[in-house]
């Protein structure tokens, strides 16, 4: 039982220090927040709902499968990239739309129907479109899991993992979506969101070009 609480507190320490760290998913969650505080919980809530799959891959093996087909991490590193590069896109294009953001800010009563759907999933598919988020899942719980893995751990640990990631992005989501960081947004929307783009945009362009590089 000792063992078990252990690996659980070593998996979840470390995975929150992963989550915490500035990457394609505290810029989607920040930048959606400060639009809209429930589109920000939808967004943080998809963020959690891909660290479950995330979780439970890693537990059946994902890592070995990695490490048995090299083509099939590199295949999901190169379409995780090139996602990343199209939402960059799409940011930067709408940066110059601050007048919606402003009513739906002011109004929430007037989001289109299937809004927050649309956010979770799109919250949802940021997190799962890095695959290197998925090789350090299985690397953290390599170095904590025990050989075998007792069944309450197995059930504990994706528990865990979607707690962590839900709460810190809703903490972001929460933090970013009062007036004061609403306004700011609204005022230097424009290169706010072309920053947030750029930033989507390289970071997919160096996923892309690594399995570019890999695959030679």
């Amino acid at each position: 039982m000792m063992d078990t609480t252990l690996a659980l507190l070593g998996i979840a320490g470390a995975m929150t220090v992963g989550a915490m760290s500035p990457g394609p998913s505290f810029v989607m969650v920040a930048r959606t927040a400060v639009t809209s505080r429930a589109d920000g919980l939808a967004a943080a809530l998809g963020m959690g709902a891909g660290g479950l799959v995330f979780a439970i891959a890693a537990l059946a093996g994902l890592q070995a499968a990695f490490l048995a087909v090299p083509a099939l991490y590199l295949a999901i590193k190169g379409l995780g990239g090139a996602y990343l590069v199209y939402l960059g896109i799409r940011i930067w294009r709408g940066a110059r739309q601050p007048l919606a953001v402003a009513q739906e800010a002011a109004d929430p009563s007037q989001r289109p129907q299937g809004r927050g759907r649309r956010t979770f999933l799109l919250g949802l598919a940021t997190q799962v479109s890095n695959p290197k988020t998925a090789v350090v899942y299985a690397s953290i719980f390599a170095a904590f899991l025990p050989r075998e893995v007792p069944l309450v751990l197995a059930l504990a640990v994706p528990a865990v993992i979607f707690c962590i990631e839900t709460g810190w992005y809703a903490i972001v989501a929460l933090a970013l979506s009062s007036a004061a960081p609403r306004s700011a947004y609204l005022r230097y929307k424009v290169w706010i969101d072309r920053s947030a783009g750029g930033v989507m945009g390289l970071l997919g362009l160096r996923l892309v070009w690594s399995a570019v590089h890999d695959g030679h």
